[in-house]
């Protein structure tokens, strides 16, 4: 029997691999550019990280996670979100000690036991940030035009910015109990989850998918918000309207997580089918103290690449491809095999892409794995090439070929690159 990968997995194969690094290398220009620097966590935590930080009653922690013991019956579950381990990373090193506030960013697979279907698997990787140390208005703005700068650098159309404030726990509080009365008279009518949710957190009522024809009339959190709730929510659309971002209030905008606070946004696009949300976050000014750090606001996003890439297709948008060879290097019997070698690495050296052919195969077929690598010089080396101490350079793209002395192969290609 074949070993087969397992189930909502994916092998990323080269031709693909590209894509990825060119959604990479944005997601680093854009933080170096926001100053926002690199940390890398475990790809596994204790599972209690999860309970307190994502929240008891989400789906992620009550379905989707993957959850093991270790050989000391320790409890540890392979992370399904980014943000958790991020803080805990934050607390548990004292980085709140520094004098300034910390930007961080992440890139790296995440695990969830859910159905797979179209740009959602059971590994996924997600770029996220993640600021700590300051209620300013102003950076969750920043947070969120950061989101959509990335968006608009890789190309994608049309993509819209939804924003709401969930308030402080204090407002929430009395907010769910208002949510409640409205939900109670029809609780039978809501689904399974939402009538699990209706207890713990009726709030994720508003973010059920089925019930949507059952949210007509009910309460606003606006009317429970203080008055620093809606200064701090009046202040980030002020900023985002001075960025010249538009948005629009989704007053039923609640994520999926229990952790926000205040400001909450999605990003979504059109044409993607009915859930046309493709990533979003929010504020969590008191998850630090939940998972056992000093009480420290924070404010981030996540993105899952999966369904960026997934997107990007939808839209016809091209991504760039491998980058072509500079030179493939040609040897033509034992004695240039040799120097062939030599020369590959020299050029290799001096800081160029170069391959040649490794199966002893005739030149005209060396040519055709040169022309598939994209080569832009062949360097075809022989017995009367060696004794004169020359190499033939060919253009791919003409067919025109120049005689180069064997020393000076090396300046030539970077002359000509």
């Amino acid at each position: 029997m074949t070993i087969q990968k397992p189930k909502g997995t994916q092998d990323i194969l080269p031709g693909e691999t590209e894509k990825w690094q060119y959604l990479e290398e944005k997601a680093r220009d854009i933080c170096r550019r926001f100053h926002y620097r690199e940390i890398r966590t475990p790809i596994f935590e204790h599972t209690e990280l999860f309970r307190r930080g994502v929240g008891e009653t989400t789906d992620i922690v009550e379905k989707e996670m993957y959850t093991f013991l270790d050989k000391s019956d320790r409890s540890l579950s392979l992370r399904p979100e980014g943000t958790a381990g991020v803080v805990r990373a934050y607390a548990e090193n004292k980085l709140y000690s520094d004098p300034d506030i910390q930007k961080l960013f992440y890139i790296g697979p995440m695990f969830r036991y859910e159905q797979p279907q179209a740009g959602r698997f059971r590994q996924f990787h997600q770029f996220g940030v993640e600021a700590f140390g300051s209620t300013d208005p102003s950076l969750d703005a920043e947070i969120i035009a950061m989101g959509y700068l990335f968006y608009k650098e890789i190309g994608l159309r049309g993509v819209r910015v939804e924003i709401n404030t969930v308030g402080t726990p204090a407002s929430r509080m009395t907010y769910r109990e208002r949510l409640k009365s409205h939900f109670a008279p029809m609780l039978d009518k809501l689904c399974k989850d939402c009538q699990s949710r209706f207890e713990r957190n009726p709030m994720r009522i508003l973010d059920c998918k089925k019930d949507q024809h059952l949210l007509d009339g009910a309460p606003s959190i606006f009317d429970d918000l203080d008055e620093s709730s809606t200064d701090h929510f009046d202040k980030v659309k002020r900023h985002l309207q001075d960025f010249g971002i538009e948005f629009t209030v989704n007053p039923r905008l609640v994520r999926g997580l229990d952790y926000y606070t205040n400001t909450a946004f999605e990003y979504k696009v059109d044409g993607i089918g009915a859930n046309d949300t493709i990533s979003g976050g929010g504020r969590y000014n008191g998850l630090v103290a939940q998972v056992g750090g000093v009480d420290q606001p924070g404010v981030g996003f996540g993105v899952g690449l999966e369904r960026v890439l997934l997107v990007l297709e939808a839209q016809g948008v091209a991504v760039p491809a491998a980058k072509p060879l500079d030179v493939y290097v040609i040897a033509l019997g034992e004695r240039a095999e040799r120097e062939a070698a030599k020369w590959l690495y020299r050029l290799r050296e001096a800081g160029l892409m170069a391959d040649k052919d490794y199966q002893g195969r005739k030149m005209k077929t060396q040519l055709k794995s040169a022309d598939r690598c994209g080569a832009r010089y062949a360097a075809i080396l022989g017995d009367e090439e060696l004794d004169r101490g020359v190499v033939t350079v060919k253009t791919m793209s003409t067919g025109d070929q120049e005689e180069v002395p064997m020393d000076r192969l090396v300046e030539y290609i970077l002359e000509k690159r």
